[in-house]
């Protein structure tokens, strides 16, 4: 049974005031001819593909929402990331930092994965707001990771289920956040106990391994034998640290997290704050053959992407360039294949279907 719903997590007090559907929320049981079309599409697209996709559209002006397994739990990878924006930005509304203030990168600090900020030296000062659009740009898991430590993850954790909420969702249906360490420290924790003692740096030496090569790098590293392993590979690891539920969450959860960026709801992130993160969205420079390149030039999409062990993710609020249609948030997650490539191609067969559905049209 899987525990991606944490009901025990408690959530900050404001949030229990906020009712189960806020004023804005009309999604409607609409069943426009575009969605039968895009079911055809999205089976075939899934079976080129060989693996499970899900996906989540909402118009978010008429409410029509379009589901494709959007609420079976899916592993969100760095979409995680958009919550922790959201909270650095709400304590720079209230006051408690500014985006020029300096945090030091200790080693402690590094986290492998994409991103310039493993460049700099231990003992460098980095400014929050560069952390902010590398994280979020690029997906510096090293600069999401410091970022989680001056804000708190209980506060990330707490604003995610908050914006979840603020658009009529159920904040139960997106697990627990974590550090980017700590999904190192669970994955190979599956493996064997002592793996949730390493740090960033050991993590960064396994993954120069080819990953059939991880296991036998990981037993070394802890002077254990392999065979007192729990798990016989690195892709069951990952599927039992994934049935953890941490990182884990529904697709349409999701789109009420994005959807509150647009509309902002109940949450306490004012205008100001949620156009400066949909700005960075913006700037996203990930994933750039995934729904995007499907969509096409005439639309804009304020994106995050998310890419972990067979798993890879896009997702955002999409807007025509030169119409008042939309906007639409967009979600979509593909788990199966080994290959980054075969996900990118079947995120970006799903961008096409969208856009010769109908679905990015008037509804």
């Amino acid at each position: 049974m899987r525990h991606w719903i944490q009901r025990g997590l408690v959530a900050m007090a404001f949030l229990i005031a906020l009712p189960v559907h806020a004023d804005w929320y009309y999604e409607v049981d609409k069943q426009s001819r575009w969605q039968g079309d895009l079911n055809a599409r999205m089976a075939a697209i899934e079976e080129v593909f060989g693996g499970q996709l899900g996906v989540y559209v909402q118009n978010l002006v008429s409410g029509e929402a379009y589901s494709w397994k959007a609420d079976e739990p899916w592993y969100l990878a760095s979409l995680i990331k958009v919550p922790v924006a959201a909270q650095v930005l709400a304590e720079r509304q209230a006051g408690k930092l500014s985006l020029d203030e300096r945090i030091t990168l200790a080693r402690s600090d590094y986290v492998d994965g994409a991103g310039p900020v493993n460049w700099h030296d231990p003992g460098t000062p980095i400014s929050i707001g560069y952390l902010l659009e590398q994280m979020i740009t690029v997906s510096d898991n090293t600069a999401s990771d410091m970022l989680i430590d001056r804000v708190g993850l209980e506060a990330v954790n707490a604003r995610a289920k908050a914006m979840v909420a603020a658009s009529g969702g159920r904040p139960g249906h997106i697990g627990p956040i974590s550090k980017l360490v700590r999904v190192r420290q669970g994955v190979y924790g599956q493996f064997h106990p002592d793996a949730q003692d390493l740090g960033g740096l050991d993590f960064m030496a396994l993954r120069k391994h080819p990953v059939s090569q991880r296991p036998v790098a990981l037993a070394r590293a802890l002077s254990v034998r392999q065979d007192a392993f729990e798990q016989p590979n690195y892709d069951r690891a990952f599927d039992a640290y994934e049935a953890t539920g941490e990182n884990v969450g529904t697709l349409r959860a999701f789109g009420d997290v994005l959807a509150s960026l647009h509309h902002g709801g109940m949450t306490d992130l004012n205008t100001e704050q949620r156009q400066t993160l949909l700005a960075v969205l913006s700037r996203t420079s990930s994933g750039e053959r995934r729904l995007k390149q499907g969509l096409g030039s005439d639309i804009h999409f304020a994106h995050k992407t998310g890419t972990q062990h067979r798993r890879s993710c896009d997702a955002g609020i999409a807007s025509r360039i030169s119409s008042a249609q939309g906007p639409w948030v967009i979600v979509a997650c593909s788990r199966g294949p080994l290959s980054e490539s075969a996900h990118e191609r079947a995120l970006a067969s799903i961008g096409d279907a969208l856009r010769f559905s109908g679905a990015l049209a008037d509804l």
